[in-house]
């Protein structure tokens, strides 16, 4: 896999914004699950940058975590011990949203909103699909709290989804300008 200057440029921003972000988001969480800006930069970043570098500018921000760098939300955050947080996987969420987007995306960037929107609702969706089921892993076998699927998704899920389709607008609508805006540099590469 070779990256060029500008796409490490381009991915370590994302990275960077993804950080800002949670750090932003720390204040008044008291959720089990925060409200967070992160989806919304995990579809941009898949909507602008594309599958690949996408997901290495969401993995670049988890691994920053994981190594011990204060960039997540919610307390320790940072270290390899937040594997076991049962929000850790909606942060893998983000890795995936990120790749499957820029995938829906890919040599289709000429099209439509509604091109974008379907995109942008694929990753927010494989973001749920993979943070959902972990937080029930978590809290019922790491943490012992017993909870039922309806009571995970009463927690991280029905509080957030209208949030997210107005994230997975949003994006959808920056990721559309930004490509007009950088398309004739984007195929000089």
């Amino acid at each position: 896999m070779k990256f060029t200057p500008r796409d490490i440029t381009l991915t370590a921003m994302f990275a960077a914004l993804t950080a800002i972000v949670a750090v932003l988001g720390r204040f008044g969480v008291t959720a089990i699950v925060p409200f967070s800006l992160q989806p919304l930069v995990a579809l941009l970043a898949g909507g602008i940058l594309g599958a690949r570098l996408g997901a290495v500018s969401m993995l670049v921000y988890v691994l920053m975590g994981l190594i011990g760098l204060p960039v997540f939300e919610k307390v320790p955050f940072g270290g390899p011990a937040y594997v076991l947080q049962p929000t850790f996987g909606f942060l893998i969420g983000l890795i995936a949203a990120a790749y499957l987007t820029g995938k829906f995306l890919e040599g289709k960037q000429d099209k439509g909103f509604w091109h974008y929107y379907g995109a942008m609702l694929i990753g927010l969706a494989v973001i749920y699909l993979l943070g959902l089921p972990y937080l029930y892993a978590v809290l019922n076998i790491y943490l012992g709290q017993i909870m039922s699927v309806w009571r995970v998704l009463e927690i991280g899920f029905i509080p957030f989804i209208a949030f997210d389709l107005i994230k997975a607008i949003i994006s959808a609508v920056i990721a559309k300008l930004v490509y007009k805006r950088i398309n004739p540099v984007m195929e000089k590469r």
